[in-house]
C-alpha cells in the first residue's frame, strides 16, 4: 500500500484541521490536511510531467520546510524514492553516495542548486527543480495546480533513503519501503501515544510523516536544527503558546537548551526525549519544570525506531543507585512490536547465517552484559545493495535480527540497560558485586555513573594509548578534579585529562565524537612534547 494513501484518508476525515505548520521570516504558513492533500497530488503531477515514473531517485537538499514534506509525500505519490544525503559531509561524500545510487532528479532551493554544479556526480543528474526563486536550467517546484493518479506499490517498494558514513568510509545506504514506514508509523502510534488533534513541536523530521498518518498537527520547530543544542527558545516558546502545541519529541540537547534558557520550557503535555543518552539528571529537570506531563526518554537508532522507552516516574532509589555504581541506563521495557535479545558481545566479528538453536545458544541470561540485537517489522533488513550487511545483520533461519552495536543487559524486570558502543570497550575492567558481568569494559556505563555524582560536568571515558582514560569537559578546581579523580578510580580509570569542551556529534549535539576526541588527546600530546 502506497503509504500517501493514509494521508487522503485523513483529509477525507478532517479537511480542515492543519496538517503542518512553519513560520518563515517571521510569518506563520498553514496547510490544512485537505490542501496538503490536494499539493501532494499536484506536486506529482508535476513530477511525471517531466517524466519521472515509478521506481526512480530523486536526490533532495531542502531544509525542513512545508515544501520538503510536500515533495517527499509527492515523490511517494507518484512511486519514486527519495535519497536525502547531508551535504555537509563534502564533495567526495556526495560523489560516492551517487556512485551508489544515481539519481535521475534533484530538488533543492536556489542555494542548493548552485552548490550540484560544483559536485561532478551531482551535475550529471538530468532533471533539476528549484523551490524558492527559480535558477537556470531547472524547472521551479509548483503544487499550485493539477491532479495525478496515485501509483500503486508493493509493501516492499523503497520510499526513503538515508546515507550514513560506513566504518569503511563507503556510504552506507539505509532504504526504508512503503511498508517498513506504515509499521513505523504504527509502533510510534502506540508507544509514543499519538492521537488525532494533537499538536506536535517537530525537531526530529522523520516523526512527521507519522504524525500525518496519525491526525495530527506537525509545527516545523522555528530553530536551527541543524544545532539542537543551541534552540531558539523565544522563537519556540511563542510558537508553542500561538499554536497551543501539546506535545514534543526532541534530543537531550534541544530540552536541556530550552531548560536552561530564560524562557524556560514550554507547557508540554507530553515529552519524549532521545537519540543521545537520556540521564536522569535532566529526566528529574523535565519532570521539576512539567509535574503533570508525561515525560519519557526513548531508545532507538536509524534502523529501529523506537526500540524501548522509560518513564521519568519509574526512576525509583534501586535504579538510580546501579546508576550510580556502573550498571549503566535504564531504557525501560522493548516496544511491544520488537523482538530484543542480548547476545555475546562478538562485536566487529560476522554472524550467521545459523539456525534458531545456534541463535539461541548465543543469547546471554538476565543480568549479563552482551550485545543488543533486535528484530521486526520496524526494523530494517538490510542495506541498499548489502553494503553494511554483514557487519551488522544476523540470519536466522528465515528472521533478519539487526546488530545495534549496543553493549547492555536485561534485569529481572524485562527492562533494557544501556553500556555504551560495544566497539569502545576499554582494557580490563574491575568486576564490583551486584554489577553485570564487564559492565565497566564499556565507557558509557563510567560516564552515567560521574554525570550523577558530577551532573554539571561534562565527561568521556575510553581508551588511549592502552590506558582506561577519562577526558574532562571542563577546566575544573583542584577540589573538584580530586573528587573526580577519587571516584572514577573505583571504576578501574587509570589516567585524566581535563580540555574546555568536549566534541560532540553534528546531528543532536548530545553524544560524544570519540574519533574527535581521540585527535585531541593525540594532538594534546604533540603539543606538551613541543613545550
Amino acid at each position: 500500500m502506497n503509504l500517501v494513501s493514509l494521508l487522503d484518508q485523513r483529509a477525507a476525515e478532517q479537511p480542515d484541521i492543519p496538517a503542518l505548520i512553519d513560520s518563515q521570516k517571521g510569518k506563520d504558513r498553514i496547510v490544512t490536511y485537505a490542501q496538503l492533500a490536494q499539493r501532494v497530488s499536484a506536486g506529482s503531477a508535476l513530477l511525471e510531467s517531466v517524466g519521472l515514473r515509478k521506481g526512480m531517485t530523486i536526490l533532495a537538499f531542502h531544509p525542513v520546510s512545508i515544501e520538503l514534506y510536500e515533495f517527499l509525500l509527492a515523490a511517494f505519490h507518484r512511486g519514486l524514492q527519495v535519497m536525502l544525503a547531508d551535504p555537509s559531509a563534502g564533495r567526495k561524500f556526495l560523489n560516492d553516495c551517487c556512485a551508489r545510487l544515481q539519481p535521475d532528479a534533484f530538488l533543492g532551493s536556489w542555494k542548493a542548486n548552485y552548490l550540484r554544479l560544483a559536485v561532478p556526480a551531482l551535475r550529471k543528474i538530468p532533471a533539476n527543480f528549484t523551490v524558492g526563486p527559480w535558477f537556470p536550467g531547472t524547472h521551479r517546484w509548483r503544487t499550485c495546480v493539477g491532479e495525478a493518479k496515485m501509483v500503486n506499490v508493493d509493501d516492499d517498494h523503497p520510499a526513503l533513503v538515508t546515507f550514513t558514513s560506513g566504518s569503511t568510509g563507503i556510504p552506507k545506504a539505509a532504504v526504508r519501503s512503503h511498508g517498513f514506514l506504515l509499521a513505523q508509523h504504527q509502533t510510534l502510534s502506540q508507544s509514543l501515544h499519538f492521537a488525532p488533534g494533537e499538536v506536535d513541536l517537530i525537531t526530529l523530521p522523520v516523526f512527521v510523516l507519522a504524525n500525518l498518518a496519525s491526525g495530527m498537527t506537525s509545527v516545523l520547530a522555528d530553530t536551527d536544527l541543524a544545532h539542537p543544542g543551541n534552540p531558539n527558545a523565544t522563537n519556540i516558546l511563542n510558537q508553542c503558546l500561538r499554536h497551543r502545541v501539546t506535545r514534543c519529541a526532541a534530543s537531550p540537547a534541544f530540552f536541556e537548551g530550552l531548560l536552561n534558557s530564560p524562557t524556560g520550557i514550554p507547557p508540554f503535555q507530553q515529552l519524549h526525549t532521545g537519540g543521545a543518552p537520556v540521564f536522569p539528571d535532566l529526566l528529574d529537570r523535565l519532570r521539576s519544570s512539567l509535574p503533570k506531563a508525561r515525560i519519557e526518554s526513548v531508545y532507538g537508532s536509524t534502523e529501529a525506531e523506537p526500540i524501548a522507552h522509560f518513564s521519568a516516574d519509574a526512576w525509583d532509589e534501586a535504579t538510580r543507585s546501579l546508576t550510580r555504581r556502573g550498571a549503566g541506563l535504564c531504557s525501560g521495557k522493548p516496544v511491544p512490536q520488537i523482538q530484543l535479545r542480548v547476545i555475546a558481545d562478538q562485536s566487529g566479528i560476522p554472524l550467521g547465517p545459523m539456525a534458531s538453536d545456534e541463535f539461541d545458544a548465543l543469547q546471554m541470561p538476565t543480568g549479563q552484559a552482551g550485545e543488543i540485537v533486535v528484530a521486526g517489522d520496524h526494523v530494517l533488513q538490510g542495506y541498499l545493495g548489502g553494503i553494511g550487511n554483514e557487519e551488522t545483520k544476523i540470519q536466522v533461519d528465515q528472521q533478519i535480527w539487526h546488530r545495534t552495536g549496543d553493549a547492555g543487559w536485561i534485569d529481572e524486570h524485562d527492562r533494557v540497560w544501556l553500556l555504551g558502543r560495544c566497539a569502545a570497550k576499554l582494557p580490563k575492567s574491575p568486576t564490583p558485586d551486584g554489577l553485570p558481568n564487564n559492565a565497566l569494559l564499556y565507557p558509557f556505563a563510567i560516564e552515567c555513573s560521574l554525570r550523577y555524582s558530577f551532573p554539571n560536568i561534562r565527561m568521556a571515558a575510553l581508551e588511549w594509548k592502552g590506558q582506561r582514560t577519562l577526558v574532562i569537559g571542563a577546566q575544573v578546581n583542584p577540589q573538584t578534579l580530586d573528587a573526580i579523580r577519587a571516584a572514577s578510580s573505583t571504576l578501574g580509570i587509570h589516567q585524566w585529562f581535563c580540555f574546555d569542551a568536549l566534541p560532540l556529534d553534528r546531528r543532536h549535539n548530545a553524544k560524544i565524537d570519540y574519533p574527535a576526541l581521540t585527535e585531541m588527546l593525540n594532538s594534546h600530546e604533540a603539543e606538551t612534547r613541543k613545550l
